[in-house]
């Protein structure tokens, strides 16, 4: 969901290591370099990077930059191929039939395991080949002066792809700001052992 919507889920982050000014002249330049491949006419599974926030067709920033006064914006483009299962075991089942009927002409009654594997991976490919990737654009807003990030989602395989890639991006690390982290970032290092030590209080007997 756009971070621009009515109501969205949230993940806030703080990064970690010192962005340093050269890094912020460079951002720009290396959304670009990581930015988001079509597969559209590919049968590659899936596919991801960086896109401008304000069009998820545009991984050149051509539409507008991603500077917004303090924040720079930008979205997480994740483009998935999923075959159904019923599908899958259809078509692989045909081809099944087809080459047992050819080993049959040459006296054979079996088709390998290892036959049936590449057959499989030939069905899948094909099948994945026909079908047109599904677009998920997560947006990302990221605070530089504070050092704040906010990401539009909570699934937590698209949290960890996210950090994998902006920290292969910008070579900088994330910290997700959970209520322990905020309260550690609060109180202090010397006030972990006693954040830790803290038991859940349950209002609703």
């Amino acid at each position: 969901m756009p971070i621009l919507s009515a109501s969205v889920g949230l993940t806030r982050y703080r990064v970690l290591d010192e962005v340093s000014d050269d890094l912020i002249r460079e951002i720009p330049e290396r959304l670009t370099k990581f930015a988001f491949k079509d597969i559209d006419h590919t049968a590659e599974e899936r596919s991801f990077g960086w896109v401008n926030m304000d069009d998820m067709l545009d991984d050149k920033w051509a539409v507008s930059p991603p500077e917004k006064a303090q924040y720079f914006t930008f979205s997480l483009r994740l483009d998935t191929r999923r075959i159904q299962p019923a599908v899958l075991k259809k078509h692989l089942q045909i081809s099944l039939n087809h080459e047992m009927a050819e080993a049959k002409k040459e006296g054979k009654n079996f088709i390998s395991r290892d036959r049936k594997r590449e057959i499989k991976e030939q069905v899948t490919l094909k099948l994945r080949a026909r079908s047109l990737p599904i677009p998920a654009v997560f947006d990302v807003v990221w605070n530089v002066p504070d050092n704040r990030l906010y990401l539009a989602a909570t699934n937590t395989k698209v949290m960890d792809l996210f950090t994998d890639h902006f920290s292969d991006t910008f070579e900088l690390t994330l910290e997700p700001l959970t209520p322990f982290f905020l309260a550690m970032e609060m109180l202090g290092e010397e006030a972990v052992q006693k954040l830790e030590s803290l038991d859940p209080t349950y209002f609703v007997g």
